[in-house]
């Protein structure tokens, strides 16, 4: 019992001499592998959404519904590649708000090589957490323009740019990007390459890239400044990079919502409704224009459609129509051409050139649709003016042979059109003359001697 004690005593001095060591080997273990533990869970995301369009209401709805996505999903990044000429304000407005109010911070990448970003494309890449060019690429030249391109009335024109400068210089200043340059590419339509964009003091953007996996390798450890004031350092060096699609909805409004391909699909289906009114029974004519008019109204639930315009094209319409039935010498004709032509000009209720239909354009098809138009009806009325060849109607004015003689006055025999029938004439008639039919009373027709040159009809 002594000697087990005695172990027992002797032990316990050495066991609890090794805690504290014990106890600091797991902390070192544990400050050893926590990084290995961290590193193991999943890879930061990035999204990537490419903006190749107009900025109208289905591009405003595309990045707004990424931003959504992104926000949900609690991406690292957001990532817009962008190309476009530019759009509409009200659609731009829509999208740089969503932006600023993003909890997942959004990049703006212009690009590839050769790609610009334009108008409200400038506005919204200054607007972004962080703004991205490639080589190549150029931003600016947002002052507003009127519906055809060229300049607005002086004053009109300093209201408009007033207001984009201001706009432009909010979000340059929120974004600490350099203010009077994004004033006087609102202002003096400047335009400026990657280089002077990143040089300049301070810089309108935050670096060039290659491409996206360049871009996320370079803004790896960058801590950026939101626009409500907080930080956030970036990590998207081994991100995992997940593409944003439009939808099937997205993708068909967006071949659609083309100023261009709007006003040929009214135009073609003005016509083939015409074509199946003038010729019912056609079918086809009628249903490609069904449809083709039918997508023209869809269009224009997302272009900004002057509905003054469509009401000037459907009253050059009429006009056409009644300058074949009213005698005016051509004017309702001529009216009707300046009133499609107008209609059509002012069709797009939009400042932006590339948000107009095309002049080049307007031209053919307005022509084409009052020389096709003025033809239909010509054909319809020549063929109501036709004389019938059936009926009573039908009979007049054609040959007949004389079967019996016929007295001054009386009634005979005559042949027309292989049938015998029964004839009156004021004149004295022989057998075997040729007679013109002037009449059909009952089932007795009224006959008067040929020329010379008549011919029978047997």
């Amino acid at each position: 019992m002594a000697a087990i004690a005695g172990r027992g005593e002797r032990r316990r001095p050495l066991t609890a001499g090794r805690r504290p060591g014990a106890v600091l080997a797991v902390v070192a273990a544990a400050i050893l592998l926590a990084p290995a533990a961290f590193s193991s869970g999943p890879p930061p995301a990035v999204l990537v959404a490419h903006v190749d369009a107009l900025i109208h209401p289905v591009s405003a709805e595309f990045m707004v519904d990424a931003i959504d996505r992104a926000d949900a999903e609690g991406a690292a990044l957001l990532v817009f590649i962008l190309e476009t000429p530019g759009g509409l304000v009200d659609s731009t407005r829509t999208i740089v708000t969503r932006m600023l109010a993003a909890k997942t911070p959004i990049a703006v990448f212009v690009a590839p090589s050769g790609a610009r970003a334009a108008s409200a494309g400038f506005l919204i890449t200054i607007a972004a957490d962080i703004a991205a060019m490639a080589p190549g690429t150029h931003i600016g030249a947002a002052h507003p323009v009127s519906g055809q391109g060229e300049k607005m009335d002086e004053t009109t024109s300093a209201k408009a740019a007033a207001d984009v400068a201001a706009y432009a210089r909010t979000l340059a200043a929120g974004r600490q990007r350099n203010v009077d340059l994004a004033e006087q590419a609102v202002r003096q339509s400047r335009a400026f390459t990657e280089q002077e964009a990143l040089t300049a003091t301070p810089p309108l953007i935050d670096l060039v890239a290659r491409d996206v996996p360049d871009l996320l390798q370079r803004l790896e450890g960058r801590e950026i400044r939101r626009f409500d004031g907080s930080s956030r350092t970036l990590h998207t060096a081994n991100a995992t990079v997940a593409s944003i699609d439009l939808t099937l909805r997205q993708r068909v409004l967006g071949t659609l919502a083309h100023p261009n391909i709007a006003y040929i699909l009214l135009s073609l289906g003005i016509l083939g409704l015409t074509v199946e009114l003038w010729s019912p029974g056609a079918v086809l004519p009628g249903v490609v224009g069904g449809i083709c008019l039918l997508l023209a109204f869809f269009t224009f639930q997302v272009l900004p459609v002057n509905y003054a315009g469509v009401l000037l094209i459907l009253f050059g319409l009429a006009l056409l129509v009644l300058e074949v039935k009213v005698t005016s010498y051509g004017v309702l004709a001529a009216g009707g051409i300046v009133s499609l032509l107008f209609g059509s000009m002012i069709l797009m209720d939009a400042t932006q050139p590339e948000l107009q239909v095309s002049l080049s354009l307007i031209v053919p098809v307005v022509l084409a649709l009052a020389t096709i138009l003025v033809f239909l009806v010509r054909l319809a009325v020549q063929s109501q003016r036709r004389q019938s060849v059936t009926g009573a109607s039908g009979m007049r004015g054609l040959h007949a042979t004389v079967l019996t003689a016929i007295a001054a006055g009386g009634e005979g025999r005559v042949r027309a059109h292989g049938e015998i029938w029964a004839a009156r004439s004021a004149d004295a008639l022989a057998e075997g003359d040729t007679v013109v039919i002037d009449g059909v009373d009952g089932l007795v027709l009224t006959v008067r001697r040929s020329p010379a040159s008549g011919k029978p009809v047997s």
